[in-house]
């Protein structure tokens, strides 16, 4: 199917709010990592987000390039392309986007997307985050104000994160201690600057524990019912019907994380989980599976040839799309996103 509209978009995460599922982001950060990301979603039957960091646009761009629009704007053209041979809807997003990256990737993605919008009605990617975990929320939300409003006029949803999610990605690192955690008043304050969608959609990532990389399960603590109370402060506020979810919720750094962690939180409003640390093991794990079965085809040993159909990428690259794709299955089923596909 082509790319998911903004229309298609909006009904993805209201169906997901409506039905306590939530979809898996799968970043990605080449097409081979784009194409075993879709097949996932395919073969879940669950329509899904692929989306780009930062680190991962400049690695999609060239090695020796590093240019973050151009890396975003290539995965972008080839997820479209791909997206039309598989039955579910694809969305495109951007990933994690701190103060000092902006003007190198969020908002010239933006400007890319205006043009789009001009000449075609729909823009190049269909959200963007905006990462102010590194300020102070008075200035989060300011930038904020001004993105939502660019990206409102576009049909761009916002994510934004407002919090600071623990340990390390893309070289942003943050302490694990109690700014971990978002308080009902930081809620308070994201919603009286943003609007409850009359100034445009966005997504929130409230953050209640979470920590980005690599973790067993029960070392973070994770406090979902953070979630519910930020949720029920707001409809206390403005007097919303009892039992509302009126923030779009993102959960980051869920890599670990218990199942009832996930159920709890995809109950109190979460309709997008970020997968990237465990789907990057699901790629590279068959890879060296692959090497260590197929040394002596792989390697020119003692003088001899080695086996091209075991040195050739594309054999041992669909033993990695296998296994990411089947990481994206699993995300799916936890996320219960699994079989919702309407067509």
């Amino acid at each position: 199917m082509p790319i998911a509209t903004p229309e298609v978009y909006r009904d993805m995460l209201d169906r997901a709010k409506a039905g306590s599922f939530a979809y898996p982001a799968i970043n990605v950060t080449s097409s081979q990592t784009v194409t075993a990301a879709i097949r996932g979603f395919a073969e879940a039957r669950s329509d899904g987000i692929i989306q780009v960091s930062t680190g991962g646009a400049e690695y999609a761009s060239g090695s020796t390039i590093k240019n973050m629009v151009t890396g975003s704007l290539a995965l972008a053209a080839y997820a479209t392309e791909v997206a039309k041979n598989y039955d579910v809807n694809i969305v495109l997003h951007t990933d994690h986007c701190p103060e000092p990256k902006l003007d190198g990737f969020v908002r010239p993605l933006l400007e890319a997307s205006a043009e789009n919008y001009k000449k075609f009605g729909v823009p190049i990617f269909q959200s963007h985050m905006w990462d102010g975990s590194a300020v102070p929320l008075d200035k989060n939300l300011e930038i904020a104000k001004e993105l939502l409003e660019r990206c409102a006029a576009i049909d761009v949803i916002l994510e934004v994160e407002i919090g600071v999610v623990g340990g390390e990605e893309d070289g942003v690192a943050n302490e694990i201690n109690e700014q971990l955690y978002t308080t009902p008043e930081d809620a308070l304050k994201t919603v009286e600057a943003l609007g409850l969608g009359e100034k445009g959609r966005y997504m929130t990532a409230l953050t209640f524990g979470n920590v980005h990389g690599v973790y067993k399960p029960g070392n973070v603590k994770l406090r979902p019912e953070i979630l519910k109370q930020c949720q029920d402060a707001i409809v206390e506020k403005y007097g919303l019907k009892a039992g509302d979810k009126p923030l779009d919720l993102v959960f980051h750094g869920g890599s670990g994380s218990l199942p009832q962690e996930i159920s709890d939180a995809v109950d109190f409003g979460v309709v997008k989980m970020n997968v990237d640390t465990d789907t990057q093991y699901a790629f590279t794990r068959p890879v060296a599976g692959w090497m260590f079965t197929k040394y002596e085809g792989v390697l020119k040993i003692d003088g001899e040839v080695g086996n091209k159909k075991d040195y050739d990428p594309r054999a041992w690259g669909k033993e990695a799309e296998a296994g990411m794709a089947q990481r994206v299955v699993e995300a799916c089923q936890n996320l219960r996103s699994a079989g919702t596909h309407q067509g």
